[in-house]
């Protein structure tokens, strides 16, 4: 029996034989052709070919994962089209006279390595998508199928890292679990895994003879356990029945309500990122939609969505929600969510650059265009609107005035619409210090952990180097949370937390003895958490 520690991407136990995934070494030999316009003809229905196969993938992770986590394919097929990529090809098989199969790898080698050596994390992790679509194509030219075949039984697939084309293709029924080397709790595939509910770790060193293996791979841990000696299997396999039970059980808490045994009740909503995602909302029984990143309707489209297809989206969720809260953040663009057609700069340091609320207090059309949208669908539902970014009560008052100029301009066209609540994303440390005096400015207040805790530990959040180093229960973390629930409610401000940490049942305790009143997270987590919320008596914390 050996172990292997790693860092766990999603909680369970996978019990089975490893399955060595190789991509194997594409051998790209370089030829010379006489007819390069044949060649360029080649590469052009190769290309055409890995486009359709990605628009195929995107309905497949479309039924399996959403809307969400389906984009990053439609943002694959979009990179075959870039015209730079392109040229690069082109030029290289018409003027050095070789094969389509060397330009492409050639081509994808090139960006692949000034990607990987851009200081911003945001491009360095496009690198992996540069070679993935590279490797699509030079397939496509070999004639070499992608059919994410694990064989026979389930298995645990370890593998040097995975690509999100890759973890997709797989037949889930064959997929106990995944283990890679590479990759970071951020990645694409990380995402994929938790919105699957599939156990996988990451950082355990993918060696080839542990392929066939009898391993058990625990999430809870963060071990993967190869041969293992026959107590711990049957330790393991009770630990995965009890985790099936408890999956049984969840269910049976549909319909109930979330609140603790001394009666205090507490709002247990879901957050989403598309119309498609709230079908997962409503299977899993929540109460409301807690954040729903509006900033997703930007980025799967190539210009700027309008005011009547952002609110056909608006009413479609407020009205499938019927009369349940909705919480709409308003643009979160910037950061390590580019989106081409802003032409934003380049920035050094993007995360603390011009993104989310300074876009659209800048560019107000934007603003206003999105604002007017979400009052309008508000006569549909339930609807509330949530700003992202904010460090004063300037910015507040300056989006007061706003929101107070587009609700005349709805009132003199004759549109109608009801009043909103309004309320701020607090995840700058500015925000926690000021948070006294924004309470009196808006009606509640929702704590984006992930960013509160990057920027409070200065720690990149998307750099897998700092894994290691942040900690999102770091105790100035936790102080602030505090905090900003105690200047909240000192001004009759609701407060919430919409960030990862809110899923994290063990801090659960912690954050209704601080007095949370909202909790919003994955779907998947909802029945959990409340099975967890229904046990808690507060006064006796």
């Amino acid at each position: 029996m050996k172990s292997y520690k790693g860092k766990s991407i999603y909680n369970g136990v996978a019990i089975g034989k490893i399955y060595f995934y190789s991509k194997g070494e594409q051998v790209v030999k370089r030829e010379k052709v006489d007819n390069s316009d044949e060649e360029v003809k080649r590469f052009e229905k190769a290309k055409e070919q890995a486009i359709t196969e990605l628009n195929s993938l995107y309905d497949k992770a479309l039924k399996e994962v959403g809307e969400v986590n389906a984009a990053i394919f439609e943002v694959h097929a979009m990179m075959l089209e870039d015209d730079d990529y392109i040229d690069s090809i082109v030029n290289m098989i018409s003027s050095q006279k070789v094969n389509a199969e060397y330009a492409v790898a050639m081509t994808g080698d090139n960006f692949s390595k000034l990607f990987a050596e851009m200081e911003d994390e945001y491009f360095k992790a496009r690198a992996i998508d540069i070679k993935d679509i590279s490797e699509r194509v030079v397939n496509c030219l070999t004639g070499k199928a992608l059919d994410g075949n694990l064989g026979e039984e389930p298995v645990i697939v370890l593998a040097k890292d995975l690509a999100p084309s890759e973890t997709v293709q797989m037949d889930k029924s064959k997929l106990l679990g995944f283990v890679t080397e590479l990759g970071s709790s951020n990645s694409h595939t990380a995402i994929l895994a938790r919105t699957m509910n599939i156990p996988a770790l990451i950082g355990i060193e993918a060696l080839p003879e542990l392929n066939g293996k009898l391993a058990i791979l625990d999430g809870y841990s963060g071990t993967l356990i190869i041969e293992p000696e026959e107590d711990i299997l049957e330790k393991m396999k009770k630990k995965q029945q009890e985790d099936l039970e408890n999956r049984k059980l969840l269910m049976q808490l549909k319909g109930k309500e979330t609140i603790t045994l001394d009666g205090k009740k507490i709002h247990l909503y879901a957050n989403i990122g598309s119309v498609s995602d709230v079908k997962a909302v409503l299977a899993n029984d929540a109460a409301g939609i807690g954040l729903f990143r509006s900033e997703f309707l930007y980025l799967e489209k190539n210009t700027y969505p309008t005011e009547e297809e952002q609110f056909q989206v608006y009413r479609t969720v407020a009205e499938m929600m019927a009369g349940k809260k909705v919480i709409i953040r308003t643009l979160d663009i910037g950061a390590d969510k580019q989106v081409d057609y802003f032409n934003l700069e380049k920035e050094e340091n993007p995360a603390m650059g011009y993104r989310a609320i300074r876009i659209c207090l800048d560019r107000t059309d934007i603003f206003k265009t999105q604002l007017r949208a979400l009052y309008r669908a508000s006569a549909y539902g339930n609807i509330s609107i949530m700003y992202p970014m904010i460090i004063s009560v300037d910015e507040v008052r300056q989006i007061k005035k706003i929101v107070e100029e587009v609700k005349a301009e709805l009132m003199e066209q004759g549109i109608k619409f009801n009043e909103v609540e309004q309320g701020i994303m607090i995840e700058t440390p500015a925000a926690v210090m000021e948070s006294e005096a924004l309470a009196g400015e808006v009606d509640f207040f929702s704590i984006g952990t992930n960013d509160l805790t990057q920027y409070t530990l200065a720690i990149d959040r998307q750099n897998p180097k700092l894994d290691n180093i942040y900690d999102s229960h770091h105790p100035a973390v936790l102080k602030m949370i505090q905090m900003v629930v105690e200047n909240g409610h000192k001004e009759g401000c609701w407060v919430g937390i919409c960030g990862e940490l809110g899923a994290d049942i063990s801090l659960t305790r912690t954050f209704l003895k601080m007095g949370v009143d909202e909790l919003s997270v994955s779907p998947s987590f909802v029945l959990a958490l409340r099975k967890e919320i229904r046990e808690v008596n507060i006064s006796e914390l």
